[in-house]
């Protein structure tokens, strides 16, 4: 089938409402965690994030795929979504960089996706009420609630995670990373790499000591999907990881590990933060940042709590509900983040926290 030939479909939630549309991309059956992502553009970003493993996206900006394919855009080498769902699929793109149709690669790629969906509603509903499970379907008579409510999304950071280590960035780099991927976005080597960074990415399960012969200068917790809490031998192996004293930053999934690590609890979110118009700011300058975020769980960060505030000062919040959005460790040389200053596409203002870490990683270097 191609791309837009056109048959119907349906979304069934797990509450029982059904949303049609009409299917494109693979026309098979997917049952998935139904999440919203709010950017306006940045489409094929949000498809190649490895943080949606396990989930199927709600675009919430109503026409998707006018700059069609642009695979020097992707953030990994193929999707990880399990589905994908929009008002609108562009069937006529135009860019000078496009490589084809959207709804033609979904199909290539075996994506299923709905398009026609009623959006607005559906977000609504998602907000309402928090994510929820739901069935991509040909009918609404295949879904049988009671095995959507029970799906889960698991083992999200072994199905993400390379399988063997590669290096990127020139040999004689200022500075050497080890960067461990837990479902990373490409984007965050690049950005080491375009500040003079070697850096040397590994698998999630990387031990400790493979690590310390590499004789990094910093280590790089990355981005990545599923429930962190279910991660103890990840957790396990950064507390080893913690006593080489070697400057650390983390992002998203990374910062959530590094918490659980440190003894600090997560929490799932009602519906996550998904988009690039977040708004966090800094406790420290009072200055406020938009961001780009990809996340369902937070890190509950009480500074009422005498062992988070022993462990950690809090550094950014979330200007819409408070959230912890990073973490400055007072016992590790460690910054951690719940967005994404690699952003791309997406807000710009907080990639200097990249440049934060060279700053550590040169301090360190010169003791």
């Amino acid at each position: 089938m191609n791309g837009m030939d056109r048959c119907k479909g349906f979304l069934v939630l797990e509450n029982g409402m059904i949303f049609p549309g009409i299917r494109c991309g693979s026309c098979e059956n997917v049952t998935a965690e139904i999440v919203f992502a709010t950017g306006m553009n940045g489409y094929l970003e949000t498809l190649t994030d490895p943080s949606y493993y396990g989930q199927a996206v709600v675009q919430t900006f109503p026409l998707i795929g006018n700059y069609g394919v642009i695979p020097e855009d992707f953030e990994s080498r193929k999707p990880y979504l399990f589905a994908y769902i929009a008002s609108e699929i562009c069937d006529a793109p135009s860019n000078f960089r496009c490589k084809g149709k959207l709804a033609d690669w979904l199909a290539e790629q075996q994506i299923p996706a709905l398009t026609g969906v009623d959006t607005r509603t559906l977000t609504r509903v998602l907000r309402d009420h928090g994510t929820m499970n739901g069935m991509i379907c040909n009918s609404p008579d295949e879904a049988d609630l009671s095995k959507i409510r029970a799906y889960r999304v698991t083992d999200a950071v072994k199905n993400t995670t390379c399988e063997t280590a590669y290096t990127l960035g020139e040999a004689d780099a200022a500075y050497h990373v080890a960067l461990l991927d837990y479902g990373a976005k490409s984007n965050i080597a690049r950005e080491l790499v375009k500040r003079g960074c070697r850096v040397t990415v590994l698998p999630a399960y990387t031990k400790c000591e493979n690590i310390a012969a590499l004789h990094p200068d910093g280590i790089m917790l990355s981005n990545g999907a599923g429930n962190p809490a279910d991660n103890p031998e990840i957790i396990a192996e950064l507390q080893k990881i913690m006593t080489l004293n070697i400057p650390m930053m983390a992002i998203c999934l990374g910062h959530q590990l590094l918490a659980l690590a440190n003894g600090i609890p997560t929490a799932k979110l009602k519906f996550g933060h998904r988009g690039a118009n977040q708004p966090v700011r800094n406790l420290q300058t009072n200055r406020m940042a938009v961001t780009t975020q990809n996340h369902g769980y937070q890190v509950q960060y009480n500074p009422n709590d005498a062992h988070c505030s022993d462990t950690a000062d809090l550094l950014y919040v979330n200007i819409n509900d408070n959230t912890c959005e990073g973490l400055r460790y007072k016992k590790i040389p460690a910054l951690s983040v719940q967005f994404h200053p690699e952003a791309c596409a997406g807000p710009q203002d907080t990639a200097f926290i990249f440049d934060e870490f060279l700053e550590t990683m040169e301090v360190q270097k010169c003791r």
